[in-house]
């Protein structure tokens, strides 16, 4: 259970500050609050290797932009994470197609989508972001660019990803997509839950006051092919303004796509919400739709703002993050949700 009291501890935060916070509720788990020093937090479980990777940079003065391209290659690089990099799962035709983004302090913004054969798609992002004029490629193109940067073309279907594959295809008469399931119970959870999450988003800011962020996966397992969610799509999946805060998301893609979801957080912090109740109110306005009023899925946001606050709210409970900092370099938290 996250306690307050440990909370507090994790992030270096005495209650004075926290009293002072306007956003500090009885019981919350988490609530928007100052931080000293260089900072990174990202989505899920694995976000906690993810951001001790990242801490490498920031700890030695290193920029964001730097340790949040170093922490998403540890879960796209991690054979056992079938939801991101070069172990996910294939979309309904067998193929593994890897989408990322990418953004820096100075707007700048790279971003791949339905790219195959190439292991890290967040550093391509990044080359997309620094030696195009562009902001996103896709597919063949994306893939050819990467080649032509130097990356490795390699087969990313690994032998466990294709059996879940198969055995998919076996069980399944008719298509019917759900995201990607990191147990091998396909019939459990509700779609982009804790048990079938499928997206690392990553925040930093560093000494030098400075935010970027990064958002990285396999996607939807067995998926349509050329399906792309909201990770590598600049305003949903991820935001960075370097004046307010930056946001990133997971969970169902198209709910998040449909609002502008991680631009929406931000620019709720922009007019003076904290990071936790942009989040909460991103959140109410996808349950605001009619076609989603029974809540049976999870979309979750992670945001932190210019001053170091952070911020999380989920549909569902089950969503967790890491946050990493001088004084805690492996805490993970559970976000509070609309529902449960």
């Amino acid at each position: 259970m996250i306690t307050r009291r440990f909370l507090l501890g994790a992030l270096g935060v005495s209650t004075s500050i926290l009293a002072r916070d306007r956003t500090a509720e009885a019981g919350s788990p988490q609530a928007s609050v100052p931080s000293t020093g260089p900072l990174v937090v990202s989505t899920w479980d694995f976000g906690v290797p993810a951001n001790q990777a990242a801490w490498e940079i920031l700890s030695s003065g290193g920029k964001a932009l730097d340790a949040v391209e170093a922490g998403a290659r540890i879960p796209e690089a991690d054979l056992k994470n079938h939801s991101v990099g070069r172990a996910g799962y294939p979309d309904r035709d067998g193929h593994v197609t890897l989408d990322a983004s990418i953004m820096d302090e100075l707007g700048n913004c790279g971003a791949v989508a339905a790219m195959e054969y190439i292991a890290h798609p967040v550093s391509v992002a990044r080359r997309v972001m620094e030696k195009t004029p562009h902001v996103l490629l896709v597919g063949v193109g994306a893939t050819q660019f990467a080649v032509e940067q130097g990356f490795t073309r390699e087969e990313l279907l690994t032998p466990e990803a294709r059996a879940a594959w198969e055995k998919w295809r076996q069980e399944h008469s008719e298509y019917k997509p759900v995201p990607n399931r990191e147990n091998k119970d396909y019939g459990t959870g509700v779609p982009g839950g804790a048990g079938n999450h499928d997206t690392l988003g990553m925040l930093a800011l560093d000494r030098q006051g400075n935010l970027a962020g990064a958002c990285t996966t396999s996607g939807m397992a067995w998926k349509m092919r050329g399906r792309v969610g909201d990770s590598p799509i600049i305003g949903a999946g991820l935001y960075v303004d370097n004046a307010v805060g930056a946001a990133t998301s997971t969970g169902v893609g198209e709910e998040v796509i449909r609002n502008a979801g991680s631009f929406l957080v931000v620019e709720l912090m922009r007019q003076g919400r904290t990071p936790q109740e942009a989040c909460q109110e991103a959140v109410r306005r996808i349950l605001q739709r009619k076609a989603n009023r029974d809540r049976d899925f999870q979309v979750g946001f992670l945001a932190i703002s210019r001053a170091g606050g952070i911020g999380a709210w989920a549909v569902q409970k089950g969503f967790t993050y890491a946050v990493c900092n001088s004084a805690n370099q492996s805490a993970l938290h559970a976000s509070p949700s609309f529902n449960g």
